[in-house]
């Protein structure tokens, strides 16, 4: 599945709404793992990166529970396994976060997810996303 060709990601939704069970349900996906092997060694840890769609509706409800910023990605998908991902998501998205919805890395756990109103589109980092 990693040979670093346009195309080559994940589109599961499921292990992506056990991991952000906040978000589900999720109507597509497009991510990938620090454990699609294309360099003969897997990751010790497991990060997912990617994009999800939100069902319509989801974004308001967050926004009106939550705090919200705008705030886009620092990087550009710049690890190895995140390759497949330059250039895929939203057209000119206009990220916003909240700090409620993150998790802060403390116990090797760590989410970030940036949000752009007009797609309905989550963009995610996760590293040891399942506990």
């Amino acid at each position: 599945m990693a040979n670093g060709a346009k195309g080559d990601w994940h589109t599961d939704t499921t292990p992506l709404e056990r991991a952000f069970p906040l978000l589900a349900p999720l109507t597509d996906a497009k991510w990938v793992s620090s454990r699609d092997d294309d360099r003969g060694i897997p990751s010790p840890e497991l990060v997912i990166s990617g994009f999800a769609r939100l069902t319509p509706g989801k974004l308001a409800e967050l926004t009106a529970a939550h705090a919200f910023a705008s705030e886009g990605p620092a990087d550009d998908f710049s690890s190895w396994f995140e390759k497949p991902l330059k250039g895929e998501g939203p057209e000119n998205p206009q990220w916003i976060r909240s700090d409620e919805l993150d998790r802060d890395g403390s116990g090797g756990y760590s989410t970030k997810l940036w949000f752009d109103r007009r797609s309905d589109t989550v963009r995610f980092w996760a590293l040891n996303p399942y506990g």
